[in-house]
């Protein structure tokens, strides 16, 4: 972290100290999140950067091989929480943090949520097609009719769930979410 130069010794030390405790902060927190505790310091090192970092500058500070440091970055650059930037007179590949906590927030749960929610509601369609087809092919054995019905309500009670939960996802996507709950200013 090059914006420490030129500082005293117990000033550098200070400012470390603390930025060490908001880093390991951020980790913990992310690893709540299922990101590994790793990538979670790795964007708390580059969100107290200065600038655009390379991924063997991540390495050197970190300590950690530049094959970890690009797992992690990849992870970062797929949550939408750093951008690949352009850099004058380098060849390297460019990195630097999205510092929008809210935004990276909405696009986190997004992502995870929208993919989540496809693959349930996927699931759930099919198992309500099957279910009515089966009303139908057993719709002389009424026990097996109030069965299939039971579980057909259930179904839609889990599909409207996850309808409303794609608007919340989509609230989060075009920031109407912020409208609702406003960010602090």
């Amino acid at each position: 972290m090059n914006d420490l130069e030129g500082l005293a010794p117990e000033q550098v030390e200070r400012i470390s100290k603390a930025r060490e405790r908001v880093i390991d902060s951020i980790g913990k927190n992310m690893d709540l999140y299922g990101i590994t505790l790793s990538i979670g310091h790795l964007y708390g090192y580059m969100y107290f950067n200065q600038g655009p970092v390379t991924l063997d500058e991540l390495s050197r500070t970190m300590g950690m091989s530049k094959t970890s440091m690009s797992t992690g970055v990849r992870t970062l650059l797929d949550l939408k929480m750093i951008d690949k930037v352009w850099g004058k007179g380098t060849r390297k590949d460019l990195f630097e943090v999205v510092p929008d906590w809210h935004q990276n927030f909405s696009d986190y749960f997004s992502i995870k949520w929208r993919k989540a929610v496809e693959g349930n509601m996927a699931a759930l369609s099919k198992s309500l097609n099957e279910i009515k087809q089966m009303k139908i092919e057993y719709a002389d054995e009424p026990g097996m009719e109030q069965l299939l019905s039971t579980d057909e309500v259930k179904i839609e009670e889990a599909i409207k769930y996850y309808r409303w939960l794609l608007k919340l996802i989509e609230a989060l996507e075009t920031g109407k979410i912020f409208e609702l709950i406003p960010k602090e200013s």
